[in-house]
């Protein structure tokens, strides 16, 4: 018996055009026309209900270029985006930017193009398309370090020609604890507890009133301080500090005479001094001092190549304990870091630098347990 296979007919290909139109038209008739200004407030308004502000506002400067570059292009529609005009951006963008902030800054549009679709704005799918450098953790973790004896260098010119002053105390703050600057803006006159049975300042979360910090109340704590800290505090309060509150009646430990300092201002005062020849020392970059722009005014002092923001203090200052053989779960405490970001972010010791701190940390304990015996 014979058996005959059959060929299914191929549909004409007027009917499968037409199928095909069928469906683009039916896709299009979902989507809501947004403008790309419109979309992007919408977002925003959203992302406030559970984000911070500065986190809300980091949003919204990135996705800022995106807009703009959509007026440029006559972009007026996001339900006619495609994957070829998110690469063309993704082009346009990274022009001068590093690696990493191109990620940071796709990873964002990523995101908002995502939430469009929530809003029925964009076509189903089509953050998938959008392409994000890919950076090895290695590279990643590579970030500047201001050395704990470099800033110590710093702290101690600051003693000696600008003692107690507000710049004198924010350095000595940030460079004895390793807390955030965020953090250090936060504090409050009665979080600093110099009496106390172990002196220490109380790191809390206040975001009704502005000071949020980062990790919420996850990352409220108590930070130990010593007593050279507490000196230089003290006099302060006693010589330096204004008598101010801030907008809401609290009393800001770093404050001027218009209340609360900024994180601007913070982050002024660590520019300026992380220049080595404010403090004294020759300049490494072979520039003359007379003449460099840097140099002699202090609102370009980031053009410093070797100025830092405050963050790298803080590195600087939990490497130092790794090396130290300090517990990487005590770190974390202290510094509201959790042990993975410490390890891929923090610790340059080699495999080696840590079998011999484990090793002494084991003898420790075993000695001290014979002792008892």
């Amino acid at each position: 018996m014979s058996r005959t296979n059959r060929v299914p007919e191929i549909a004409d290909e007027t009917d499968t055009e037409k199928l095909l139109r069928q469906l683009q038209q039916a896709t299009e008739a979902t989507l809501e026309p947004t403008e790309p200004e419109e979309a992007l407030e919408l977002y925003v308004e959203d992302k406030a209900r559970e984000c911070r502000k500065s986190t809300v506002a980091s949003h919204r400067s990135r996705l800022g270029f995106f807009v703009d570059w959509c007026a440029e292009q006559g972009i007026d529609n996001l339900n006619n985006l495609s994957a070829r005009d998110l690469h063309e951006y993704r082009v346009w963008r990274r022009e001068d930017l590093s690696v990493n902030t191109e990620k940071t800054q796709m990873d964002t549009l990523r995101v908002f193009v995502e939430w469009c679709e929530t809003i029925d704005a964009v076509p189903s799918g089509l953050f998938k398309k959008i392409k994000s450098p890919s950076i090895p953790d290695e590279e990643a973790a590579r970030e500047t370090t201001l050395h704990v004896s470099d800033a110590k260098e710093i702290v101690e010119y600051l003693r000696r020609f600008e003692y107690a002053s507000i710049e004198h105390v924010a350095w000595v703050l940030l460079t004895e604890t390793g807390m955030r600057m965020g953090a250090a803006r936060t504090l409050d006159v009665g979080d600093y507890r110099p009496d106390a049975d172990k002196p220490h300042l109380d790191v809390v979360h206040r975001p009704e009133t502005d000071t949020p910090i980062k990790n919420g109340p996850r990352g409220e704590r108590r930070v130990g301080i010593s007593d050279d800290v507490c000196a230089v505090v003290d006099d302060y309060l006693e010589h330096q500090r204004p008598v101010v509150t801030d907008d809401y009646g609290r009393e800001p430990l770093l404050a001027t005479v218009q209340g609360r300092i900024a994180k601007s201002t913070i982050r002024r005062y660590v520019y300026k001094r992380s220049r080595p020849c404010t403090i004294g020392r020759e300049c490494p970059h072979d520039r003359d001092p007379d003449e460099c722009e840097a140099a002699v005014d202090p609102d370009h002092a980031s053009g410093c190549p070797s100025s830092v923001t405050p963050h790298p203090i803080r590195r600087g200052y939990i490497t130092y304990l790794l090396q130290a053989g300090v517990p990487v779960d005590v770190i974390s405490d202290r510094c509201n870091v959790s042990p993975k970001v410490i390890e891929l972010h923090y610790d340059v010791r080699s495999e080696e630098d840590k079998m011999r701190q484990r090793r002494e940390v084991l003898d420790e304990i075993l000695r001290d347990g014979s002792g008892d015996r």
